[in-house]
């Protein structure tokens, strides 16, 4: 196989640049015209959308702990075969992950996994000698991982960039540095509660991509990184080995055949943004055709549906729009009238609801399909990584059915109604210490959770509400 380029990008915690500095390797290697595939480790929505908007190729997120390492090899593999540079932006510091003792969802597990090298960031902001230190710490502690260089970041000038390069030719010769990229105020990218705004309110336009594209080919060693970023699909693995086979599709073949695919509504713009593609090719791949809609362009759910997925992403802050489009609600009442399938998840779950009360306490009606309201919260609520327990059949599967995901959000619910409908479908684990709770809100033919499910835990999970689609479709007259 012709060899490629494939590093991860990695920081020594979070905040330290690596999503910026990411997206500006990503431009100037565009800008030299390569086509880049770009990745992102852990469960993130938000930095995956500035990644697909520079590469113009969609960012997919890998993940060692929701997704096994054959299924993250298997889909890195498969993309990258289609491009010349794989770039790869790592989750919060090099080795953290899902708890203290273990490697587990952390970046350095993934680029052992993928067998690519790692670009470590350092901010140098106030410091000199000690960076060396920082980074001979960082190279010495996992011996199976290859830092190939480093790049400062917040460098005060050209006198600290060649201090802090006198420091690690000193006592780290092995490890070279890429170059330093000087404090630059005007190329950062703004941010809100969940992190930085979405890509879907911020087009960074061609005057940001020169300017960070200036900005790397000026101050960072591209070449030297290149060389050292070489790359064969599958070196010291086997693709395929150990994947079992997924089961077939609960229909069959013949079913398929006779009856047109099943249109699967997908609410997507800025309220509504927080979606693994995964999910989505999944679900296609089941034989389901998408059809996206905007809730906050005055669309309702579009006609011949026979299904609906309502993502995550800030419904709060879009409420009095969503408030105000009575097209959208009244084709929600009607979906759930006509027991169309309907999946929401965390944003999708409070637009479900009764009513969302924003941080200025003003509260905005939503659709009043389930018997509770959101109220955000100045702190947040929940974040981390969630085992989800099917307690009884649902939507995505079967009683027993354990699927992987993540929460991250700033709201609750609040003043919960009786209603003997309601069921709870889930039982979430969550890290040791915390206990077990009943979550998955299923009603008639909703299912509603703040857990984001990453579907590639238990690809079925697609076809089973694929199926579910498909019958509602056959039912109606």
């Amino acid at each position: 196989m012709k060899r490629k380029v494939a590093f991860c990008v990695a920081g020594t915690q979070s905040g330290c640049g690596k999503t910026t500095i990411t997206l500006g390797l990503i431009a100037a290697l565009k800008g030299r015209g390569m086509s880049i595939q770009p990745f992102k480790v852990g469960p993130d929505f938000i930095d995956p959308g500035f990644h697909t908007q520079i590469a113009a190729l969609e960012c997919r997120n890998l993940d060692g702990w929701m997704l096994e390492m054959e299924y993250n090899r298997q889909l890195f593999t498969r993309l990258v075969a289609k491009v010349d540079v794989a770039v790869v932006e790592g989750v919060m510091g090099l080795f953290d992950g899902y708890n203290g003792v273990s490697e587990s969802g952390s970046t350095a597990e993934m680029a052992k996994w993928l067998g690519i090298p790692v670009i470590l960031i350092v901010n140098a902001r106030s410091m000199a000698r000690s960076a060396a230190a920082l980074v001979q710490g960082f190279a010495s502690f996992d011996p199976g991982l290859n830092i190939a260089g480093v790049i400062f970041n917040q460098v005060g000038g050209v006198g600290h960039l060649n201090y802090l390069k006198e420091a690690m030719e000193a006592g780290l010769p092995q490890v070279p540095v890429f170059g330093g990229i000087p404090r630059e105020e005007t190329i950062q990218i703004p941010e809100r509660h969940l992190g930085l705004v979405t890509a879907d309110e911020v087009v960074l336009g061609q005057e940001w991509r020169q300017k960070v594209t200036d900005i790397m080919e000026r101050n960072i060693d591209l070449d030297a990184l290149l060389a050292k970023a070489e790359y064969s699909a599958g070196e010291g693995w086997t693709p395929n080995a150990g994947v079992e086979a997924v089961a077939e599709p609960v229909w069959t073949l013949r079913a398929q055949e006779e009856m047109a695919p099943p249109s699967i509504a997908v609410a997507r713009d800025a309220a509504f943004c927080f979606y693994y593609p995964d999910n989505l090719e999944l679900l296609t791949d089941a034989g389901a055709k998408l059809l996206f809609f905007s809730p906050l362009a005055g669309e309702g759910v579009p006609a011949g549906s026979s299904g609906l997925y309502l993502g995550g992403g800030y419904p709060e802050v879009f409420a009095e729009i969503l408030s105000s489009n009575r097209l959208f609600f009244d084709s929600l009442a009607e979906a759930d009238s006509m027991g169309m399938p309907i999946v929401a998840e965390c944003g999708g779950l409070m637009v479900l609801g009764r009513f969302i009360e924003t941080h200025d306490g003003k509260r905005y009606p939503m659709a009043g399909m389930l018997p509770f309201g959101t109220r955000m919260l100045k702190r947040r609520k929940a974040l981390g990584y969630t085992e989800v327990l099917f307690r009884r059949p649902c939507l995505l599967g079967p009683e027993g059915t354990v699927m992987r995901g993540h929460e991250f959000h700033y709201s609750e619910i609040v003043e919960m109604e009786e209603d003997p409908d309601l069921i709870f479908a889930y039982r979430i684990r969550k890290r040791k210490l915390e206990a077990d709770r009943h979550e998955g809100y299923m009603k008639g033919s909703m299912l509603a959770s703040y857990v984001h499910l990453h579907w590639g835990s238990n690809p079925p999970a697609a076809a089973m509400l694929v199926e579910q689609c498909r019958r509602h479709k056959a039912a109606r007259p």
